[in-house]
């Protein structure tokens, strides 16, 4: 069974991991890994506030797309940002809520390129180095659009990424947040942040 210390055994000696190989991994029940540029990242089990986050973004998503083309996916789902036919493709991040619109992309295994809108809620195992490195590859991989939700401050950061651009703005928790994708729905972060 491939488990965390195999894998960083593996990557010490200088193997980079494709998507590939990210399939073939045997990983016990529970135990989840991104893979970012050929090197594998642990992901620790949510808080139940972060779950609690989780599924009120979704709720509201969810129900404002229901009967439009695009569709929204809770973690844990697969997300090939730089997709390779091949399965060369070596970058697979797992976002807490993933919107695409494009049916093409939407696979069996889960999202062949990047989502038009990505969803990440801070934790206590999240760096900052991780997020930026995050950052830019939902930049460089044609993601429209970025959340961060950080559950300790009660915040939500949108970063609308248009090309050379970036529009970023922060909404507290009794503000609504607009979304630039969908320029008629707004997103009541009063329930978001409840406890």
């Amino acid at each position: 069974m491939v488990n965390s210390a195999v894998l960083k055994e593996e990557y010490a000696k200088g193997r980079r991991f494709t998507y590939a190989d990210y399939k073939a991994w045997d990983l016990a029940e529970g135990e989840r890994y991104e893979m970012i540029n050929g090197q594998a990242f642990a992901m620790a089990a949510p808080s139940a506030y972060h779950q609690s986050i989780s599924g009120e973004i979704f709720r509201q998503f969810a129900n404002y797309l229901t009967g439009k083309p695009c569709k929204v996916y809770p973690a844990p789902y697969d997300v090939r940002l730089f997709y390779e036919d091949d399965e060369s493709d070596d970058t697979v991040v797992q976002p807490d809520i993933s919107i695409v619109c494009d049916k093409n992309k939407r696979g069996e295994e889960g999202c062949r390129g990047a989502p038009d809108l990505v969803v990440e809620i801070l934790s206590p195992a999240n760096t900052a180095i991780e997020m930026q490195q995050k950052f830019r590859l939902y930049r460089e991989s044609g993601v429209h659009e970025y959340w961060v939700i950080d559950p300790q401050n009660k915040t939500l950061h949108v970063h609308l990424l248009d090309n050379d651009k970036i529009f970023a703005k922060t909404y507290g928790e009794k503000e609504t947040a607009p979304v630039g994708i969908f320029p008629e729905l707004k997103i009541d972060l009063m329930p978001v942040f409840s406890e």
